[in-house]
């Protein structure tokens, strides 16, 4: 497993460790999520209408889209870590970020990928955090698709 993801597995287990805890029991004043995504477009009508249609995004006539936690298959929990500047994880993407979309069928979404004729640049189908695809949106930003390792049955 490469170093990146192994500090990606690592942020993962330790982020559904402290899901349901509080960072600092002291006061109030402490991040408890993120909110939303925003990131700037060359255009973003086209850009919105390719993650609608292609990766199946629920965009909003505003433009915008409202992923719910409690959505069924949801992952528990979501992973925030800075990379170092120098990473090549993002390539062939030059962008600074890098959004991880979790998925609920991968094999459904790589079909519809591939029907939309969007290439798959690697995938990964035996991680221990799940399956893993990336894909390049229109504007060059690479996307990271995850479907979570269905959890064990007792």
């Amino acid at each position: 497993m490469s170093t990146i993801k192994r500090l990606l597995a690592g942020t993962v287990l330790a982020l559904a460790t402290l899901a349901g805890q509080a960072a600092d029991s002291t006061g109030a004043g402490h991040i408890t999520g993120v909110g939303g995504i925003f990131f700037k477009a060359k255009d973003p009508k086209a850009l919105a209408a390719w993650y609608r249609d292609v990766l199946g995004l629920p965009v909003q006539p505003w433009g915008g889209a409202i992923l719910r936690y409690e959505a069924p298959q949801h992952p528990p929990a979501l992973a925030w870590n800075a990379f170092p500047a120098g990473t090549k994880y993002f390539a062939p993407s030059d962008s600074a970020f890098m959004i991880n979309y979790a998925v609920d069928d991968m094999d459904a979404m790589l079909a519809r990928l591939e029907a939309k004729g969007v290439a798959v640049l690697k995938r990964s189908d035996d991680d221990a955090n799940g399956r893993f695809a990336w894909v390049l949106d229109p504007e060059g930003n690479k996307v990271e698709l995850w479907q979570p390792k269905a959890p064990a049955t007792p």
